[in-house]
């Protein structure tokens, strides 16, 4: 039987709107990496991480920080829309998240939710 990774990974291309986009989606031991690009690069690096704080469970709550990039408040609303899912997932793990895109409409926000269904790693 063969060893598994110790870093497991996954990646996705596909073409949203005329623009390739990419993701790559890494699980590490304490959080999930995932990169969501349209240039070809990592861009704004935001953590998200679930608010333990938080009394009542059915009301998920999530912190989002720009930590390289720009920190604009619609980067924000986008990381927590497309991550929350991964985070309730694989255990209420912190998500890394890259984002690079030139197409922000709801229906790529959409699509890129469902690449990263596709590479589940978590």
């Amino acid at each position: 039987m063969a060893p598994q990774p110790a870093i497991r990974s996954k990646q996705m291309e596909k073409t949203i709107n005329g623009i390739p986009t990419q993701v790559v989606c890494t699980e590490f031991s304490n959080y999930i990496f995932i990169v969501l690009t349209q240039y070809g690069k990592i861009g704004t690096l935001l953590s998200i991480t679930p608010d333990t704080r938080s009394g009542d469970i059915s009301v998920p709550m999530f912190t989002t920080r720009v930590l390289l990039g720009k920190d604009e408040p619609l980067t924000h609303v986008y990381a927590k829309n497309v991550t929350t899912f991964v985070s309730q997932e694989s255990g209420n793990r912190p998500v890394l998240l890259g984002l690079s895109l030139k197409d922000n409409s709801a229906e790529t926000m959409k699509t890129v939710k469902d690449m990263i269904k596709g590479c589940q790693v978590w």
